[in-house]
């Protein structure tokens, strides 16, 4: 049984090295046509390394600032202790992946796409810069009149805008917009555009990281700068009564000078002034100390993103080489004109 298997194995070894050699056979019996096509694919190469534009890739990387629990974390965490809400820890929803995502909002893009930039002398907004560059007006009539200013207000935009906007988050998610943690153990986020116009990639990757930043230290710092805020009316309200209370003291003391001790009842009214400076000081003396503590809170809050490198021009570029677009063409090409060949060989055997 063993020879018998040993032999059936020689035969079809023997068999697949005459297939082999039957198609090699055939093969260069058609080096003209694969030669022709390897030519031509060379050429396309070439042509492709030359008219495609070559792609930028802006790239910049940040660090969350970490919150610890000693230091100043521990003096907000006393002063809760004693019914001081202070504001702290506001904004956590944009946290790690959740800030990511914040990234890749509508909103966020779309403020950075009309944030002005400055271009052969002409302040136009990111918006404007990409519908020239990709020639939209050429292709879509209906954009010759559609124009996209800088800074202008968002309420101000009609539905074509708002689709001309859509359709440039879409592109621009879809095919230029990354933004990630490239090592799960390290907490750098990363952000990268792409862009065939090395000026808005860097643009673009800038304002983006700028529109987010303020974005997010404005949710963090919210509850603390409102909290900040009542404090401060209130301690200017305490102090213009307190300053009340001083001025009614000065005028019933004049009103009582030299007066006969034995009209004590007229003395009332700078007695009562006196407890209203008192309590109104104490009031003050505890509305500083929390508006100082709040203070406080909302220097711990930001700034909240340390940007790490920036986009640096001349910016990253990839473009297919003369060489080896002429390469690719060529094997890619011949590879082509085989796998037809042999396909065409094989259905007339079966025909």
């Amino acid at each position: 049984m063993a020879n018998e298997a040993k032999v059936k194995e020689e035969i079809s070894l023997k068999e697949l090295i005459e297939i082999g050699k039957e198609w090699f056979v055939y093969l260069l019996s058609q080096w003209k046509i694969i030669i022709i096509a390897g030519v031509f694919g060379a050429v396309l190469g070439l042509t492709y390394s030359l008219v495609i534009k070559p792609v930028y890739t802006a790239s910049l990387s940040f660090a969350l600032e970490s919150e610890k629990s000693g230091g100043i974390g521990g003096v907000l965490g006393l002063a809760s202790s004693f019914g001081f809400d202070l504001g702290g820890g506001g904004g956590g929803i944009f946290e790690g992946s959740n800030l990511i995502e914040l990234f890749k909002s509508r909103k966020m893009v779309e403020q950075t796409l009309l944030t002005p930039v400055i271009i052969n002398n002409k302040t136009i907004s990111l918006a404007e810069m990409y519908i020239q560059i990709n020639e939209w007006r050429d292709n879509k009539p209906k954009l010759s009149k559609i124009q996209f200013s800088p800074d202008t207000k968002r309420k101000y935009f009609t539905r074509v805008h708002d689709s001309i906007l859509g359709l440039i988050y879409e592109d621009l998610l879809r095919t230029s917009l990354y933004i990630g943690q490239k090592d799960k153990k390290i907490d750098i986020i990363s952000l990268e555009v792409t862009s065939k116009n090395e000026l808005f990639a860097k643009y673009f990757c800038e304002g983006l990281a700028i529109q987010v930043g303020r974005f997010y230290v404005a949710t963090k710092t919210k509850k603390a700068k409102a909290n900040m805020a009542i404090l401060q009316r209130q301690t200017d309200s305490i102090r213009g009564e307190l300053n009340n209370s001083i001025t009614g003291v000065a005028v019933a003391n004049d009103n009582t000078f030299a007066l006969n001790p034995a009209l004590n009842v007229r003395r009332v009214p700078s007695a009562k002034r006196q407890v209203d400076v008192q309590a109104n000081s104490a009031i003050l003396t505890e509305l500083v100390k929390q508006s100082e503590l709040a203070k406080v809170s909302l220097r711990r809050e930001t700034p909240l993103i340390q940007v790490i490198d920036k986009p640096i021009l001349p910016l990253k570029k990839e473009k297919v080489g003369k060489a080896n677009g002429i390469f690719l063409g060529g094997i890619l090409g011949g590879i082509l004109v085989i796998l037809y060949l042999i396909f065409t060989k094989k259905i007339k055997e079966l025909d």
